[in-house]
């Protein structure tokens, strides 16, 4: 016993850089996209200049006064800050996902349910908006939302978009959160970019805006133009074929390394 503990001592320190180093991987990853970021690095440069403006470098006594009595309170102010952020680690933690990045072949099912019911929508000239949500998790857009949590398919999507009386959610967004329609009749933020192509319409806009704020990818449906549309860091790709759509959710949800995809693509081609 005395042995095995003395050679747990010796890997002990790598142990515990690699537990470390696992965290805040994870916490970046979950903070990845979102308006935490910015004000991380803002933060980070002011404790950066605290340690600048000391007596040893640049001598600046009040500004680093200043700065001391700011990083005094910075735990307080990383909470209140980071509040949501903070909350989904939990959750995250909570349920066993915050060392897990498991893809399943039923994301391959699942883009085939979303590309058949966006050519469906296109053709039909029925406008949608669906987000497919990554690392950062959107719960600030859905309070006001409808949760579903059901199954992907291509009817059920279809129907929440029927544009019906009866059918209150069809001006809002889907949101499909761990392969299943977590939400609908979601608001998304508008892109306050100027230079938006003015044909565009408010569906587009609340795309770009998602995409702008989040790292979420949103599918666009045009009611006036019957055209599939994605957005996606604040970039919008238009008039996409039923497989050019599903090419690039492929790429950007199932993760597949850039040589891989390069390769699938010139064996399409090559067909």
């Amino acid at each position: 016993m005395r042995d095995l503990i003395e050679a747990f001592r010796t890997v002990a320190p790598f142990v515990d850089a690699l537990i470390v180093y696992l965290l805040i991987y994870r916490a970046l990853l979950l903070i990845k996209g979102t308006r935490a970021v910015p004000m991380l690095i803002g933060l980070s440069t002011l404790v950066g200049l605290y340690f600048v403006s000391q007596d040893a470098f640049l001598g600046l006594a009040t500004f680093n006064w200043l700065l001391e009595k700011f990083i005094g309170s910075l735990f307080l102010i990383v909470v209140v800050v980071f509040q949501a952020d903070i909350r989904r680690a939990l959750v995250a933690f909570g349920g066993a996902q915050f060392f897990s990045n498991f893809r399943s072949a039923s994301e391959a099912q699942l883009l085939d349910e979303l590309v058949k019911c966006a050519g469906l929508l296109a053709g039909q000239r029925v406008g949608a908006l669906v987000v497919l949500e990554r690392d950062a998790k959107l719960d600030q857009y859905m309070d006001d939302s409808v949760k579903l949590d059901a199954r992907v398919s291509k009817e059920l999507v279809y129907s929440l978009f029927v544009p019906e009386r009866q059918n209150p959610l069809h001006d809002g967004a889907v949101v499909i959160r761990d392969g299943r329609v977590y939400a609908g009749g979601v608001f998304l933020p508008m892109s306050a970019r100027a230079q938006v192509d003015r044909q565009l319409g408010t569906r587009h806009r609340a795309a770009l805006g998602l995409s702008e704020e989040t790292d979420a990818v949103v599918v666009v449906v045009s009611e006036e133009r019957g055209e599939v549309s994605l957005a996606v860091d604040g970039r919008l790709e238009r008039s996409l074929t039923s497989q050019a759509l599903r090419d690039r959710l492929v790429e950007l949800l199932m993760r597949k390394p850039p040589r891989a995809m390069s390769q699938a693509r010139r064996s399409g081609a090559e067909t």
